[in-house]
């Protein structure tokens, strides 16, 4: 919400829909976003308009009014999009999967309700920028055409008083993945299922993280992987089928293969899957295997870097969340040392279908033979709170 509103309630001079008019006649944009592990306030513009636009810019990063109507907008759109987040199957996988993997309590997979958005005032969002938007909490980076001593000068002239404010404690988050086991979802209005098996996964900095990337390639990454040629191709049971073991900068990635199919193939799919995570241990990716992920990763990481925008990013993450400065130098001698040996001890260490939570949002009574058939299930309720002061459903009737 903060990191919506940051940018539509405008500054204390100027409403945000005047900042669109005054910066469009400009080609000019200064946005807000959010994420879960920061929020961002950015600028483009014309050489030309910087002294305009970076005006903007700052009085919004300095003074933003955060105004009521804004605030009410956006919490109008929360409201629709929680009053419809039921409708896709793939976006329940994804949502309720997530809550699998890291428990249901943790903030990295904490889903917004009416209570909590209805909840939020103006004044949270004052005091939310007021406790942590300080120069010592920000890290700004910059990439066009300038001098860079005359944009230092710049900087250094605009931001050098600003007084430092407190640190940002550190959040002790806890993961709590739920056991191994199955877990349905049930929804009759669909004629496929789709199934998540997850657990938790590693961080980027995890020194296994180049052989996992390439096992992931290998195994589940993309058309010519093993799960795609094997389950989707040969077999013909998925849509689409991929995933591997996922990893993040600051706390552990999810673990997740996933796939799509009809009802009538649920159970026989998921004994595919089961039977592919025991053939990887009895049969490694082999060398041409892992010759064509290798390719498939360098390949395409050229894509994430082919701007300066890009790698100014890339180069912020890194400093962000406290990585060398030379990772990103790091990563293709990283991916090009892995051994087949290396992808083959990642994948005996990290994944075995025994400690996997097995999710199927579906039509339980179309499936080819019964969830329960193959192991205990739990079912897991996706009935949406209410907005405040309005009733619930109507209770069950006891069975």
């Amino acid at each position: 919400m903060y990191g919506e509103v940051w940018r539509t309630g405008g500054t204390k001079t100027q409403t945000g829909d005047q900042l669109d008019d005054y910066l469009e006649i400009r080609a000019a944009k200064v946005e807000t976003n959010n994420d879960v592990d920061s929020t961002s306030i950015s600028w483009s513009c014309l050489k030309g308009d910087f002294d305009d636009v970076f005006k903007i810019f700052d009085e919004l990063l300095r003074e933003p009014e955060f105004r009521d109507d804004k605030l009410d907008l956006a919490q109008k759109e929360y409201f629709d999009a929680i009053s419809r987040r039921n409708d896709n199957v793939d976006e329940i996988a994804s949502r309720e999967s997530g809550k699998l993997a890291y428990g249901p309590q943790n903030p990295y997979v904490r889903v917004a309700e009416y209570k909590t958005v209805a909840a939020i005032s103006r004044q949270d969002l004052v005091d939310w920028h007021h406790n942590y938007v300080h120069p010592n909490n920000i890290i700004l980076g910059i990439v066009g055409d300038f001098d860079a001593a005359a944009m230092e000068t710049k900087l250094r002239q605009t931001y050098g008083a600003w007084p430092k404010g407190p640190s940002p404690k550190e959040e002790k988050i806890e993961f709590q993945p739920a056991k191994p086991g199955y877990y349905l979802v049930e929804k009759e209005d669909v004629n496929q299922s789709s199934i998540n098996m997850v657990a938790l996964g590693i961080r980027r900095d995890n020194p296994d993280y180049y052989a996992v990337r390439v096992f992931n390639e290998a195994f589940g990454g993309g058309f010519s992987s093993r799960l795609f040629r094997v389950i989707r191709t040969e077999k013909g049971l998925a849509y689409g089928v991929g995933g591997g073991i996922g990893s993040s900068f600051n706390h552990p990635g999810t673990l997740r293969l996933s796939m799509g199919t009809k009802s009538q193939t649920t159970a026989e799919s998921i004994q595919a899957l089961d039977e592919q995570i025991d053939d990887v241990n009895k049969h490694p990716i082999s060398e041409a295997e892992i010759k064509r992920a290798k390719d498939a990763i360098l390949n395409g990481f050229i894509f994430n870097l082919d701007s300066p925008e890009k790698i100014l990013r890339e180069r912020m993450a890194y400093e962000f969340f406290g990585y060398p400065s030379d990772y990103l130098e790091r990563f293709r001698s990283g991916v090009e040392k892995v051994t087949p040996a290396d992808v083959a001890r990642v994948a005996s260490k990290y994944l075995h279908k025994d400690q996997l939570a097995v999710l199927v949002v579906g039509h339980s009574s179309e499936f080819d033979k019964p969830l329960s058939s193959l192991g205990p299930v739990t079912k897991v309720d996706i009935t949406i709170p209410p907005p405040p002061g309005e009733p619930g459903p109507p209770a069950k009737p006891a069975q």
